[in-house]
């Protein structure tokens, strides 16, 4: 299996094509590394295709993925997968994630779908997960999903997480909202769950903001900023797992960049106080 081709580090932006102009004329200097959804770029010419080729040159970027479904039934979609692996040679994109979910049958959802917590549900999908990393020629990493209900449960969400990651012999994308989110709408406690997560699986965490539906729902949007107990959670995961790369996410209702950028400088701080302690006593 080949190695990632790049490491990251610091803080991260998730990249819209609203403000990618924006970012190619000015880059800001305290944004580490960028996301971008392949399948929003592969086979993206002219113009956007250009920028796209500007910011890959000049910034690290990396990939998370919208489609492959890997918990899905339907056959893996090789053909993506290999124009998949072209694309992050051509762009030296070492990072490429999934959701640990399904998103389609014979068509997309376009929407995460919950695999089951079932032992064959892990064997299933840690199956899928070995094959596109033979494709794709290299480790990938799976991101925890938020999800609403969920069907023939026979383990805890963590338990089953950990056993594909094991399992699949994957990387992971550790979603701090996700574990706020799903610890709100199904009563568990997140610090637990976040103690028993695999340290040296962990490549890069994401934060976003969410949708309060009710006091005991709430909606992975994407679409607000980040609140003060996310920002508790992802201090937390620092001071049990050390400190590892972390990626705002902004999906909808998007500001103006320089307010998210203050929330990137948020991310930065707390990484800095979390390091702190180990140069005082390094």
């Amino acid at each position: 299996m080949k190695p990632g081709l790049t490491s990251i580090r610091g803080a991260g932006l998730g990249l819209r094509r609203v403000f990618a102009a924006e970012i190619v004329a000015h880059p800001p200097a305290r944004v580490d590394f960028y996301e971008v959804a392949p399948e929003n770029w592969m086979h993206v010419g002219g113009r956007l295709g250009k920028q796209f080729r500007a910011l890959t040159e000049a910034h690290t970027i990396v990939c998370h993925g919208l489609s492959l479904s890997l918990g899905g039934t339907a056959a893996l979609d090789e053909e993506f997968l290999g124009d998949l692996r072209d694309f992050l040679i051509l762009h030296g994109i070492g990072i490429y994630s999934e959701h640990l979910s399904y998103c389609g049958d014979d068509g997309l959802l376009y929407d995460l779908m919950p695999i089951p917590f079932t032992e064959e549900a892990v064997i299933h999908t840690a199956r899928r997960i070995r094959h596109t990393q033979e494709i794709l020629e290299r480790r990938i990493a799976i991101e925890n999903i938020s999800y609403y209900a969920a069907p023939g449960q026979e383990m805890a969400e963590i338990d089953f997480l950990n056993a594909v990651l094991q399992e699949a012999d994957c990387d992971l994308l550790l979603d701090i909202n996700n574990i706020h989110v799903n610890a709100v709408n199904h009563a568990y406690d997140a610090a637990r769950f976040l103690a028993r997560i695999p340290a040296d699986r962990i490549v890069y965490a994401h934060i976003a903001g969410h949708y309060v539906q009710a006091p005991d729902l709430l909606v992975d949007t994407h679409g607000a900023p980040v609140i003060d107990p996310v920002w508790a959670l992802l201090e937390q995961a620092y001071a049990l797992h050390g400190v590892f790369p972390t990626l705002l996410e902004r999906d909808f209702n998007i500001p103006p960049l320089a307010d998210l950028l203050a929330e990137v400088d948020t991310i930065h701080a707390i990484q800095q106080n979390a390091m702190t302690p180990l140069r005082r006593h390094g």
